[in-house]
């Protein structure tokens, strides 16, 4: 077992996770082994789009790798259209990963289904939170340590007129002494 998934299983153990009845997770390894951790006797639902951005010829580099590369330069201060050499634009990483939240709720909406879990990479959750999110915050607020993530109300209103949802609390759940009230994972 790896490291990352030793401390995965050490904070399901430690906190808790909302039991769900559907999880929708990215085909990459890593979501995959983080679903099966978290939810171990449920199969998650594979959502392509649910993938990491395509950072071209920057995947695996650091930004302090980076730093006095011009082109990352650019990329960085870069509109919608801006893309790393050989890698996904802003606004497709935005429209791909927009389209399957917007699929995921109205499923859920149409089928009645008031819980589910998305399992899925930091910059996706961080892309997700700032374009739906209420508050809106920019995406690097949205950061969260791996296995973490948010609870997310979807008012059916709110989401049909303006595209919307409530972040109410971060995951996972600190498990409560039974005089205290339950917490969350800061």
């Amino acid at each position: 077992m790896s490291k990352a998934s030793e401390q995965l299983q050490q904070m399901k153990e430690d906190y808790v996770y909302p039991d769900v009845p559907v999880v929708f997770c990215s085909p990459l390894t890593r979501c995959r082994q983080t679903a099966e951790i978290i939810y171990p006797d449920m199969e998650p639902v594979i959502i392509n789009e649910l993938i990491e951005y395509n950072f071209g010829e920057f995947e695996g580099k650091t930004a302090d790798e980076l730093k006095k590369d011009e082109l990352f330069s650019e990329w960085l201060s870069g509109g919608v259209d801006a893309a790393p050499p050989f890698g996904e634009s802003n606004g497709e990483f935005g429209k791909r990963v927009g389209n399957a939240i917007e699929k995921i709720i109205e499923g859920m909406l149409k089928t009645g289904t008031t819980e589910t879990s998305i399992v899925t990479h930091g910059g996706v959750i961080m892309g997700i939170m700032s374009m739906f999110a209420l508050p809106e915050l920019p995406m690097p607020e949205w950061l969260v340590p791996n296995g973490c993530g948010y609870t997310v109300l979807i008012t059916p209103s709110l989401w049909t007129h303006a595209r919307k949802f409530e972040a109410i609390a971060e995951l996972p759940y600190i498990i409560a002494d039974e005089d205290e009230e339950e917490d969350y994972v800061d």
